[in-house]
């Protein structure tokens, strides 16, 4: 089946994690852990408001995105589950998701779009349904087109 497969995953993009109160979260990964906010992204459409933090250098720097929702009483919650989303590099988004959706795997509503980051990005649902019965089994999974220096780091 891997041979057939029209793109290669490079590496984790991002972990996200939630709280009803980042303020935890800051604590624990900034004061504690010691890792620098590089950015902030709040999105009302995504009931969210997130603080973007970094880890490591090159291909072996990650993000890790601490968020809450703006309103608890909206949806999306996320914060529910505290391990909101895993995203992964791709090195041709296009055709990932064309080749994945012909497998049978469900993505989320609302198809390609611009991430947090800035990268075109799309979104493996964490369950599958009857037309699309492979999902994330519980998980939530960015996929995130690479710039070129991810592609190739040469």
């Amino acid at each position: 089946m891997s041979e057939s497969r029209p793109f290669r995953i490079l590496g984790i993009q991002q972990i996200a994690v939630g709280s009803p109160d980042k303020s935890h979260l800051r604590t624990l990964w900034i004061d504690l852990l010691g890792l620098t906010q590089e950015g902030q992204f709040r999105e009302e459409s995504q009931n969210v408001d997130e603080d973007i933090l970094v880890v490591g250098e090159g291909s072996a720097r990650v993000e890790i995105d601490l968020m809450q929702p703006i309103d608890p009483e909206k949806s999306p919650r996320v914060d529910k589950p505290a391990l909101n989303h895993v995203g992964l590099w791709v090195d041709d988004l296009r055709k990932a998701v064309s080749w994945l959706q012909s497998k049978g795997v469900r993505f989320t509503p609302g198809g390609i779009k611009k991430g947090a980051g800035g990268h075109e990005v799309c979104f493996i649902h964490p369950k599958g349904n009857e037309q699309s019965p492979q999902g994330g089994e519980g998980v939530l999974i960015e996929l995130v087109q690479a710039p070129k220096r991810t592609i190739d780091p040469g």
